[in-house]
């Protein structure tokens, strides 16, 4: 059923603080910061007699979304149609500096998750709480919905040994909460001095998948071009840490999946062995415009959602990879270093959030085996901590 969801920015006028009154703002933004009618924050928020906005500040991908390739970094600007400084989160430096803050009361962060550890919107709002408790700046966050529902959680917990920029501080693969209600759990256990205020969304149910909210789809990065996307994310993410192609350069990023050395028609047989649930394989060829094997024709398959309450993402892209590791042992391989500024670890490892997830792979362990460990993290992570921090019940 549809409903009117009203965002944190939708009710920003109206439930601004009182404490924070007539404060000079930053504003974190980035392409999908916008009302229903698709008005950018930016341009929402420069007419409020509650605040004044003195600069913006972009994370990775750019305020409105200029950098279209993965882990492209870029620079600050002055934008040109508020003429207000605009500062990089995903260049020179991911946490805002000092002098980036320099003049500005509240920073105040309106991003669209896509309910996934992977997705580094996340950790842009964990590095600016940092920098703000650091410097005794109160943090506002305007939420919004988790696009693939606030109840299904699945996939490891982060080991804090294997944190990077895809993965900070302990959540689970697909954590189920909305950024304002990460923001709290981020507050309450690693920034206790933090002066944090989230705006609550109204109207928003757990249960509620995107297209249920009656609120418009903005890409909040380029290679996540739909929900659809989003829902298979959570897994398929997991391919960037190998020699697969995730999609990138086709019509349908993280769907469609595969390499020159994959048979589809072998690859599908494989696969259905596992009867996954709630999802179909479709095999076929495709070439990458860019990224991966640009140019090239590769074999695999497109994944096909038939049931998005039974599809288990995570559980799905280990089958596809313990698929392809035990049939072409010698073309697949797991990504080297560099990745998202990592340096020493398997960019596999950092994704999963450990390396027993890779090492299991390797030792022919199976699915169950594998799922029933991370299960136990995800029982004990959601009974004593995620629960703590919900705000939609």
């Amino acid at each position: 059923m549809r409903t009117i969801v009203k965002t944190g920015l939708d009710r920003a006028a109206a439930m601004w603080p009182k404490a924070l009154y007539k404060a000079d703002i930053g504003l974190v933004l980035h392409p999908a910061s916008i009302n229903r009618r698709l008005v950018h924050a930016s341009d929402l928020l420069l007419s409020s007699t509650k605040f004044r906005v003195k600069a913006l500040f972009g994370p990775q991908h750019g305020l409105r979304g200029e950098t279209q390739d993965n882990m492209v970094e870029w620079s600050g600007f002055k934008d040109r149609k508020t003429g207000l400084p605009v500062f990089s989160l995903y260049g020179r430096t991911r946490k805002p500096e000092r002098k980036m803050l320099k003049g500005i009361d509240v920073m105040v962060v309106d991003l669209q998750d896509v309910g996934s550890r992977y997705y580094t919107f996340i950790w842009t709002l964990a590095l600016v709480m940092e920098a703000c408790l650091e410097t005794e700046k109160p943090v506002v966050i305007l939420d919004r919905p988790n696009p693939i529902n606030g109840y299904q959680i699945e996939g490891p917990l982060l080991q804090k040994e294997f944190s990077s920029f895809v993965g900070l501080l302990p959540l689970p693969v697909r954590h189920g909460m909305t950024v304002g209600e990460i923001g709290r759990y981020l507050q309450n256990t690693f920034y206790p001095g933090l002066d944090l205020h989230v705006i609550p969304m109204l109207g928003w149910k757990r249960y509620q998948w995107f297209e249920e909210t009656a609120l418009p789809w903005v890409m909040p990065s380029p290679n996540m071009p739909t929900v659809e996307t989003a829902a298979v994310y959570p897994g398929m993410c997991l391919l960037e840490g190998t020699n697969l192609s995730e999609g990138r350069g086709t019509t349908r990023p993280f769907e469609i999946f595969g390499a020159p050395f994959i048979n589809p028609d072998k690859l599908l047989k494989s696969l259905n062995e596992f009867r996954l649930p709630g999802m179909l394989f479709r095999p076929l060829f495709f070439i990458p415009t860019f990224q991966k094997y640009e140019g090239s024709l590769c074999g695999g398959a497109q994944i096909h959602v038939t049931d998005r309450h039974k599809y288990k993402p995570f559980y799905t892209a280990a089958a596809i990879l313990k698929a392809i590791y035990e049939l072409y042992p010698r073309q697949f391989s797991w990504k080297k270093p560099p990745y998202e500024y990592e340096e020493t670890l398997l960019p596999i490892d950092i994704l999963a959030g450990g390396d027993r997830f890779r090492v299991d792979i390797e030792s022919g362990h199976s699915l169950r085996q594998m799922e029933a460990w991370w299960l136990e993290e995800l029982k004990d992570f959601d009974r004593n901590v995620r629960r703590n921090y919900l705000i939609y019940q």
